[in-house]
């Protein structure tokens, strides 16, 4: 050993011990902060179960692919980075002796083949990344606005000086004549070491071996230094948040809410004490410990960003942001949390003097933040950033480590509307209604039968006598709502057409509880619910047909909570089968082009993206928007949204009958009655202004239908 290695090995062991007991303290400091949260016994359910979902995104790179080239090459640095453990191996033998190889595998051809390929994808795939992130960052609304760039180059300089150290070590491996590889196992290594010199070859392996495990060490150290560097520590903590997400069998966090919780069990509202049991999120330690490691998961890539609606949309809104600020806050008050500080629900401060006398005063101060507020009280989240979200979903949908956006705000909805009463005032309007009507328009509750008016066939009702196979549930919008009474006259008019066996609760039905609990008002939901679930099953009902996907969520997924299992179809789904089977059969083709809007929660939120497009499908050719199925653009409407005034940047639904009109067709189908109104009203406002065609019009699929089937009856009366 001569003394260029003996220098390189004292520094190689000692850069090596000092990384990993930071790296080791790192961990375990983040496991305790990831620990302040509440517990939560639901997510160690179907073991083998969550191992196979792990190993499916992680190894399969599943959600990372719906970005193809891109989703490409950040497998090859995944399986590149992770494979670089057996080079750094490597390095430290090389730094003893530079003619080191492994053991066993060393001068094996295949994994000399294996390590060049990885080695040189991962250059090229790195650079490609960083180029993507380059041309990206330019545009005014780039999905990485608001992330830690510097961070990002960081990793990537690191990443692609590990891929050319490899090949550089093995180019002087070889230029030295003790490179065991064949050409046709290593072409690139063994092209440099043609052209790289011979003489101090082997000390030239010695140095860049150094520089190779100096830069990885580096790397740790780093990392270790910055717990809230989540374009790093996400390689490690996205195994962990896959394989505790909130679905075992891989689905993504969507469809129904997670209940309100406390103390890690279902809160019992009539048993529930304000001054002993949560009531939503009022504070960072008030999520949930797998909450905490959603936070700390981020990878600020921006693909839930890109995706927003707000944000698209010039609001204040990003979910990454808002993910970001809860990690950067939670990570600054943890000394003061993990001292023994925190302030009970009456606002008491529960630690003692002595406890918080090492606190420093940064994490004292940031516990006194309040986690919704706004700048003038230094607020985490501002309020028009939380109630700006339409729960459409599109961030959890793209998320590609499994963090769950639409839970976290709506959870933080829960405690300032139920305790701290502080929420937009127009759905004050609305859950006042709620309350009072049974429906957020404040209608009158006796007039949810008015629709069969004017209709040739009777709509059997639910009398206890009565026998059908569906209840067809027709939602507050349905029943109350001019527009949405079109579709359901068209539904309830192809039902009767297709011999289906059906019939309605007409003035029985109330309010699923749908805007109530989106807006955070959970209370109000279950007594909304239950009442519901009471009557459905005293009525023996166990299959539903609905046409509001909000109203077909909540029974379908939420209801079961309170004892409510039914089975839930949309009316597109019974559309599709009655269809397919020859009990209706479109005869008359539309013409002028036709195109479909997904609704949000009919597709990401339940996944029924085909049965809609087979119906239309069956009629004439469907043209697609671009943003379509489960990258859908949403109207604007979810969340509550529907009775709330959008006052900042540029309306939802006119962003989105901008891209319908962009297909070229007349005739924009839906599937939620939410939606007709919102895409209704942004094609009126373009046609005043002159930039749509009057022949332009928004209907729902139902109705598409029956023009087709029975042309005379294709606009049914209102």
């Amino acid at each position: 050993m001569g003394a260029v290695q003996i220098v390189a090995t004292s520094i190689a062991i000692g850069v090596t011990v000092v990384a990993i007991v930071m790296f080791a303290r790192a961990v375990g400091s983040m496991i305790k902060i990831v620990r302040l949260g509440q517990p939560d016994p639901t997510r160690t359910d179907s073991i083998p179960q969550r191992v196979a979902t792990t190993l499916r995104e992680t190894l399969g790179h599943t959600r990372m692919l719906k970005w193809t080239w891109i989703g490409v090459a950040h497998w090859f640095v995944f399986v590149g980075f992770f494979s670089l453990a057996f080079t750094v191996a490597e390095a430290m033998g090389e730094v003893v002796n530079p003619e080191f190889e492994l053991p066993i595998i060393g001068g094996w051809a295949p994994y000399g083949l294996a390590m060049e390929f990885i080695a040189t994808a991962l250059i090229i795939c790195i650079v490609a990344l960083t180029v993507v992130r380059q041309v990206n960052r330019r545009k005014a609304q780039s999905r990485f606005r608001g992330s830690a760039m510097g961070q990002a180059y960081y990793v990537e300089f690191t990443i692609t000086m590990i891929g050319v150290c490899i090949l550089l070590i093995r180019g002087f491996k070889d230029a030295a004549g003790h490179f065991p590889y064949p050409t046709w196992s290593a072409p690139i290594s063994h092209g440099l070491g043609a052209i790289l010199p011979s003489k101090g070859a082997l000390t030239m392996v010695t140095i860049i071996a150094l520089i190779k495990l100096l830069v990885s060490w580096i790397f740790f150290i780093v990392i270790s230094k910055n717990l809230t560097m989540g374009v790093a520590w996400h390689r490690f903590a996205a195994f962990f948040n896959i394989f505790f997400k909130k679905k075992a069998d891989g689905g993504v966090a969507l469809g129904a809410l997670k209940p309100v919780m406390s103390g890690g069990k279902v809160l019992d509202f009539e048993e529930a004490d304000p001054e002993k049991d949560l009531f939503g999120v009022g504070r960072v330690e008030d999520f949930t410990w797998k909450g905490l490691l959603d936070f700390s998961t981020c990878t600020e890539c921006g693909r839930c960003q890109s995706q927003c609606p707000a944000w698209n949309t010039g609001k204040p809104l990003s979910p990454k942001l808002l993910i970001t600020s809860l990690r950067d806050h939670a990570y600054a008050k943890a000394p003061y949390l993990l001292a023994g500080g925190g302030k009970d629900l009456m606002g008491e401060e529960q630690g003692t003097a002595e406890q918080l006398a090492g606190v420093n005063v940064l994490a004292l101060a940031e516990a006194d933040r309040p986690l919704i507020g706004g700048e003038d009280v230094m607020g985490v989240i501002d309020p028009d950033v939380l109630w700006s979200c339409t729960t459409c979903g599109a961030c959890v949908e793209q998320c590609p480590v499994d963090i769950e956006h639409v839970d976290h705000i709506v959870d933080m909805r829960r405690y300032q509307v139920m305790i701290e009463s502080n929420f937009p005032s127009e759905a004050g309007v609305m859950l006042k209604n709620l309350e009072n009507k049974g429906n957020p328009w404040g209608a009158n509750p006796n007039s949810r039968e008015d629709w069969t008016k004017g209709l040739d066939f009777e709509v059997p009702r639910v009398d206890g006598e009565t026998e059908f196979e569906y209840l067809f549930w027709v939602g507050c919008a349905g029943a109350l709502e001019d527009k949405a009474k079109k579709t359901t006259r068209a539904v309830a008019t192809l039902l009767h057409e297709a011999g289906v066996s059906f019939a309605i609760l007409g003035n029985g039905e109330g309010c699923t509880g749908d805007p109530a609990r989106r807006i955070g008002n959970e209370f109000l939901y279950q007594m909304l619910a239950q009442q519901n679930v009471e009557t459905l099953n005293e009525a023996g009902v166990k299959k539903i047909v609905a046409t509001c996907p909000h109203c077909f969520n909540t029974i379908g997924n939420e209801y079961p909570e309170l004892g409510g299992k039914y089975e839930v179809v949309h009316h597109t789904e019974l559309l599709s089968h009655l269809v397919s089977t020859g009990k209706l059969t479109p005869v008359v083709p539309i013409e002028g082009g036709l195109t479909y809007h997904d609704p949000c929660y009919l597709g990401r939120h339940n996944r029924v993206f085909a049965p809609p497009r087979e119906v239309l499908g069956s009629i004439a050719p469907l043209t697609e928007m671009p943003r379509n199925s489960e990258r859908s653009f949403c109207c604007g409407a979810g969340g509550a949204r529907m009775f709330m005034e959008e006052t900042i940047g540029k309306r939802i639904n006119v962003d989105r009958v901008e891209e319908a009109i962009g297909t070229g067709a007349q005739t924009i189908a839906v599937g939620c009655p939410f939606c007709f109104t919102m895409l209704g009203d942004g094609v009126t406002g373009k046609k005043a202004a002159g930039e749509a065609a009057e022949a332009v019009e928004v209907v729902d699929v139902a109705t598409v239908l029956l023009r087709s089937i029975k042309p005379s009856e294709g606009a049914p009366a209102s």
